[in-house]
Formats: structure tokens, C-alpha cells, sequence
């Protein structure tokens, strides 16, 4: 029982540190909350996206490993790679800030439909996601065997619960998260976080 609650903790805070991560699809859902525009609807197709494509990285990468163990090593130290670059990236955003944060501003969407296909084509034409999802948190729940599925439910639950309070507690801390401080103490905590889990992977495979 504690391997499992284990797995699903390392799911939800490895999930929960490459989603909060600055970009086009959290300043879109922030947006939308701020102005309250079809905002289950934004929520509802990042939770039930992220939660597809987990599902697709954790199962492929997963049987990859079974097929083949010496993949195991192969995307520890190519997911180390890229946790420390990503880590790396958000260190810098933390030592050289923007002055603008996270902008609310600008055009809404003028209609749930364009809402809808906006938040859809920043989900899935974003190449990002696909690394993030697909592979990288595909990679690392293949290293938890077989409580991989737990860890992937566990990233899963911590994309629904952080679009959720992104959209629906955008009103209250919209303000708050524009300013480029608030993002600075994010952007750190990303970082210590991949930092650490690139350096586990690599030092482990």
C-alpha cells in the first residue's frame, strides 16, 4: 500500500512540475477563467487531453521496456537529459525575469466553439506536450514497473486538479499570477524539481 501511495505522490509531483511550467496553454486557461468564458469546457479538454496522452506514453514506453530492458537506461539517461535542460531553462527564468508575468490580456474568445478549438490546437499542435506527456513522463513511469500505471494515474490526477484551480481560481488569483514574482517562485520550484528527478534518472541508469 505505501509503494502504491508512493508511486501515485511521485506521479502527481512530477506531473504537477512539468504542468505549471510557464506557457501558451496555462496563460490561455488563466485567461478564460479570469473572463469566465467556457471555462469547464478549457478545463475539461487539458485534463481529459493530458490525461489520453499519458495514458498513450506510459503504455508504450512501458511495453517497450518489457520488451526490451536495455531501453530502461536508454530513456533514463535521454528523459535525465531533457529534465536537466528543462530545469535548467526555468533556473534562467528565475535569475533573468520577464517584466510583463503571465499577460490576461488581449482578445477572449468570442464564442465557446473558438474557445473550444483554440484550447484544442494549443493542446495538440503543441510539440511540447507530446515531450512532456508522450515520452518524458512515459520514460520515468516505466522506471516504477509495474506501479507505472499508479504513477500515470497520479500525473493524470495532478493535470485535472491544476487546470481546475487554474480556471475556476483564476478569478481570485488572476491578479496574483500575472505578477512576474508569483511565476518566479514557480519557475524555481520547477526547477530544484526537474533538476533533481534529471539527476536521479541519470545517476540510476
Amino acid at each position: 500500500m505505501s509503494s502504491t501511495l508512493t508511486a501515485a505522490a511521485a506521479g502527481f509531483g512530477t506531473g504537477l512540475s512539468l504542468i505549471v511550467a510557464i506557457g501558451a496553454q496555462n496563460a490561455f486557461v488563466l485567461r478564460q477563467g479570469v473572463r469566465r468564458e467556457a471555462v469547464l469546457a478549457v478545463v475539461g479538454i487539458c485534463a481529459l487531453s493530458d490525461a489520453l496522452l499519458i495514458t498513450l506514453g506510459v503504455g508504450g514506453v512501458g511495453a517497450v521496456v518489457v520488451a526490451w530492458p536495455g531501453a530502461l537506461t536508454a530513456v533514463a539517461w535521454i528523459g535525465g537529459a531533457f529534465l536537466l535542460g528543462y530545469g535548467a531553462l526555468a533556473a534562467r527564468r528565475v535569475l533573468r525575469p520577464g517584466t510583463a508575468g503571465l499577460r490576461t490580456e488581449g482578445e477572449a474568445a468570442t464564442s465557446r466553439r473558438r474557445a473550444v478549438l483554440t484550447c484544442l490546437a494549443m493542446t495538440w499542435l503543441n510539440p511540447h506536450v507530446y515531450l512532456d506527456t508522450v515520452f518524458l513522463l512515459g520514460s520515468i513511469a516505466a522506471d516504477q514497473g509495474p506501479l507505472r500505471w499508479t504513477f500515470g494515474a497520479g500525473a493524470a490526477l495532478a493535470s485535472l486538479c491544476w487546470f481546475a484551480a487554474l480556471g475556476f481560481g483564476a478569478r481570485l488569483l488572476g491578479r496574483r499570477l500575472a505578477k512576474p514574482t508569483a511565476w518566479r517562485v514557480l519557475d524555481g520550484l520547477v526547477a530544484v524539481t526537474m533538476i533533481a528527478l534529471g539527476l536521479s534518472l541519470i545517476l540510476g541508469g
